[in-house]
């Protein structure tokens, strides 16, 4: 199925996890995957952005001539495939799992009145059951990609420095193309050119920006932001966050790699202001600033970033 239709405004944090990491029959289904479908990314450098528009137009298409839903009828087949240094790393798309997250959230916001004429009761209950028997089949599960919608969290930017920043223009022509790019997997491979480099992007390449580090600098610099926060405001929403994205990323295999994609805000935002962002280093100077006891500086680095990502998240009220 193809649309022209754009991703939805919704930023992705993945976890992709080496091919010797799962267990010996799921190894051999996604080596046989990857060899068939060849990586998503064959670079550090490169967006996997092709993959995540693959990804939504399936999910149109099982919409299209047919009543929505609550979940799929079985679990998705597919992963993101990245290949860095001859070793590839999978990210399955664990679509029946991020689904069920999706009805908590829906659940958790929408007006009840909404809520019933897009999924009935029923319906929901319906699901809710088939959750629990799944449960009891895989008590470890967990997803490997956590989205949110209209903003990237600024908990989401403690795993990654400045140095793991990507920023791939459009193609030349497109509505979104930029003049220059940022180098990033500078930890991940060395891909990705020198700040101010050109990087047009491949023919008929949308624009992307993303961030990928090793996991383990991911927890160690989530581990130190943490201890400083609980030292300094211990009752503050970064400190709690800090908490939760430690947790999640504890779940995965220490090789694996960490991934900030912005999905499609970067359609929202636009080739200035993608350019301009460094999100992740200013919240780097803030902790900094933090841990040399400024607290002053640090707590104004934390509002500028934090208002700046609340306007964006106003958008969605948008006429």
């Amino acid at each position: 199925m193809r649309t022209s239709v754009l991703p939805p405004y919704a930023a992705h944090l993945r976890v992709y996890e080496p091919l010797a990491a799962y267990p010996e029959a799921e190894r051999a289904r996604w080596q046989a995957y990857a060899a068939a479908h060849g990586p998503d990314a064959a670079e550090a450098g490169r967006p996997v952005a092709a993959a995540a528009l693959e990804e939504q137009r399936a999910a149109l298409a099982e919409l299209v001539g047919r009543t929505p839903r609550a979940l799929p009828e079985r679990e998705s087949e597919r992963a993101f495939v990245r290949s860095v240094d001859g070793v590839l790393y999978i990210c399955p798309w664990a679509t029946r799992l991020r689904t069920w997250q999706a009805l908590d959230e829906l659940r958790a916001a929408a007006p009840v009145a909404l809520l019933d004429t897009a999924l009935p009761p029923a319906t929901r209950a319906a699901a809710e059951a088939d959750r629990e028997r799944w449960r009891t089949e895989h008590p470890d599960a967990r997803p490997w990609i956590v989205t949110s919608r209209w903003e990237v969290p600024v908990r989401w930017f403690l795993p990654f420095g400045e140095e793991d920043r990507c920023f791939v223009p459009a193609a030349a022509g497109d509505a979104t193309a930029a003049g220059t790019g940022t180098g990033a997997g500078a930890g991940v491979g060395g891909a990705g050119g020198a700040v101010g480099e050109p990087d047009r992007g491949e023919k008929g390449e949308q624009a992307a920006l993303f961030y990928l580090t090793p996991m383990a600098q991911a927890r160690r610099r989530v581990a130190r932001a943490y201890r400083a926060l609980r030292e300094a405001v211990p009752e503050g929403d970064l400190v709690r966050g800090a908490e939760l994205v430690g947790r999640w990323l504890e779940e995965f295999h220490p090789r694996s790699l960490v991934e900030l994609d912005y999905g499609g805000l970067v359609h929202l935002l636009g080739p200035e202001q993608l350019l301009a962002d460094r999100s992740a280093g200013e919240l780097e100077d803030g902790l900094r600033a933090l841990r040399a006891g400024e607290a002053a500086e640090a707590l104004r680095v934390y509002e500028e970033l934090t208002v700046r990502w609340r306007r964006v998240l106003a958008l969605r009220y948008a006429n």
